[in-house]
């Protein structure tokens, strides 16, 4: 592609859903020219998932478009850990565990929701090399892959709605917005088709979706996701064994009868090479105003179950991110056609809000998602404005939509009820009601976690183990909108909870005001902008090939 600032197919994310597209419309239309822009450093950066992988729509994927793959370094390495122990846990306080995958598999057996949490046969990988090996196969194919573009906002034709284009971020700002010498400002890329696969709460994706009047019929709900991996001794990778991966729920956020009662829970997967990924997946619409979710990492990898394994171990990498959770009835569509997207833009993956929560999964939704969407376009060369909602029809013919609506009432539920009713209630799948819930933000309380551990979790070390980093002399992008409603309202009810339940450790209190004093340290996971109690904080995108830069997440 010689003129960069104009190609038929412009995606904006080079994450599974986004190469995918890039991969399959290359497969299916080689003369097509595709440009995929990322605004990570590298491909794989900014890439964070578990990650457990369904691999059909991968296999689908490359066995047209990379024949002999299979036999690849790339693939031998990044589908190494195939699994065959599957352990579904109940924590009951710091030592007691209980292994569930009976009642799972009793549920699967009955045709109910849960049955679909058991993960035999699927992989346990790292999302940041799957990212990278499907960028190496997209450009092979002659795809652009442009790393280090930040997009943004979108560029609308005020006639009919369609996007023209995508802008990118100014560069060269100081961190009071004035131009340096070396000022660029952000140049528009113009594109027949845009396809949004920007992963979780997609900066570019949600203006568009409240320019064009997308909706949802509920609103989005978010966990936030905070993981480490960890070297630990051959004896005990040995001993968790290859191949295993460990859900837990219950303690260190939700007991039964006396609380705390939060959605979500703990996971240990096996790595390659002695090492072993821990994390902990809280729901945003948590109510307690000193909670971190670091802090329940912490009491999770504690608990005896867990720590025979890691005890020891040395911590290598670290990270957070948000995870959409609010499922089908959080998909933002065309209120008019029913579209995910308008015209000619596609909303894809995370951006749309593919995961399944009742398989804890959403990667292989992305991906053929992105399929979906290359189908689309290649259909629709001559027609791009027939792209989004014949995307739709591809995805609703799909298993996506099957999936989606298998488990459109569970988080819901959870949120309505908590985890004690409503994750037994949620078992009625498709027969409840659409619950009406709060937006995850709503829901903080003065309340206190139970389990608040004695010393502050080390946020320095692990924002240092992400690796993230920004240019110190651009403004800032972490953006409160009203600081008298800090210092009048938040602070003195709930004390800066921001300052807590940042996994960077990026606001402070300085003379007396909530500051985003670190902006540098932000891992860009958007907790902030969507857990305080005020919705007070925005996130814009930084300068390009800032954030984090992981490796082996």
């Amino acid at each position: 592609m010689e003129n960069y600032d104009k190609v038929s197919v412009l995606v904006v994310g080079a994450g599974p859903a986004g190469l995918a597209t890039a991969i399959q419309l290359k497969t299916q239309k080689p003369d097509i020219d595709v440009c995929v822009i990322e605004k990570a450093a590298d491909l794989g950066n900014h890439n964070l998932s578990g990650a457990v992988l369904e691999a059909e729509p991968l296999h689908t994927l490359l066995d047209s478009a990379a024949p002999g793959w299979r036999d690849s370094d790339e693939a031998k390495e990044v589908l190494a850990a195939k699994i065959d122990k599957d352990n579904v846990m109940f924590f009951l306080g710091t030592k007691l565990s209980f292994n569930i995958l009976f009642a799972i598999k009793l549920a699967k057996k009955f045709g109910l929701g849960f049955g679909q949490m058991i993960h035999l046969g699927d992989y346990s990988v790292s999302v940041s090399k799957l990212t990278k090996w499907l960028g190496q196969i997209a450009k092979k194919l002659g795809v652009e892959v442009l790393c280090g573009f930040s997009a943004e906002d979108i560029v609308l034709d005020e006639s009919n709605s369609s996007a023209t284009g995508v802008k990118l971020v100014d560069q060269g700002l100081d961190k009071e917005g004035r131009k340096q010498p070396n000022f660029v400002e952000g140049e528009i890329i113009n594109a027949d088709f845009v396809v949004l696969a920007e992963g979780c709460d997609g900066l570019v994706t949600e203006k568009f979706i409240e320019k064009v009047g997308l909706q949802r019929q509920s609103p989005q709900l978010y966990s936030v996701g905070v993981k480490e991996l960890i070297k630990v001794s051959p004896e005990q990778y040995d001993r968790f064994t290859a191949g295993r991966v460990v859900h837990a729920m219950g303690y260190p956020i939700w007991t039964p009868i006396i609380g705390p009662g939060m959605f979500g829970g703990g996971i240990v997967y096996a790595g390659v090479q002695e090492h072993l990924s821990v994390g902990m997946i809280v729901g945003a619409d948590w109510k307690y105003c000193d909670f971190n979710p670091q802090d329940a990492l912490t009491n999770f990898k504690n608990h005896r179950f867990v720590k025979k394994f890691i005890a020891g171990g040395t911590v290598v990498e670290a990270g957070a991110k948000l995870i959409p959770e609010g499922g089908y009835y959080a998909i933002p569509k065309d209120p008019q056609t029913g579209a995910i997207g308008k015209g000619n833009v596609m909303i894809l993956g995370d951006s749309a809000g593919f995961v399944n929560m009742l398989k804890i999964k959403g990667l292989h939704n992305a991906i053929e998602s992105g399929i979906c969407a290359a189908k689309s376009i290649a259909e629709n060369t001559n027609n791009p404005q027939a792209s989004a909602l014949r995307y739709t029809e591809l995805v609703e013919n799909s298993n996506i939509d099957k999936e989606m609506q298998s488990a459109k009432n569970f988080r819901q539920a959870v949120a309505k009820f908590g985890p004690l009713l409503g994750m037994p209630l949620s078992v009625l799948g498709e027969l409840l009601p659409k619950f009406k819930v709060e937006k995850d933000y709503e829901a903080m309380t003065t309340a206190h976690y139970k389990f608040k551990g004695s010393q502050n979790f080390d946020k320095d070390t692990f924002t240092a183990m992400a690796a993230t980093e920004h240019r110190e002399d651009q403004p800032s992008h972490l953006r409160i909108i009203n600081r008298n409603t800090c210092a009048q309202k938040c602070v003195p009810k709930y004390g800066a909870p921001c300052i807590t339940f940042c996994p960077a450790g990026v606001y402070e209190i300085i003379n007396g005001q909530v500051k985003p004093a670190n902006p540098s340290n932000c891992l860009h996971c958007k907790t902030c902008q969507r857990k305080c109690p005020f919705d007070n904080i925005r996130w814009t995108v930084p300068e390009s090939g800032g954030g984090p830069r992981y490796k082996r997440m």
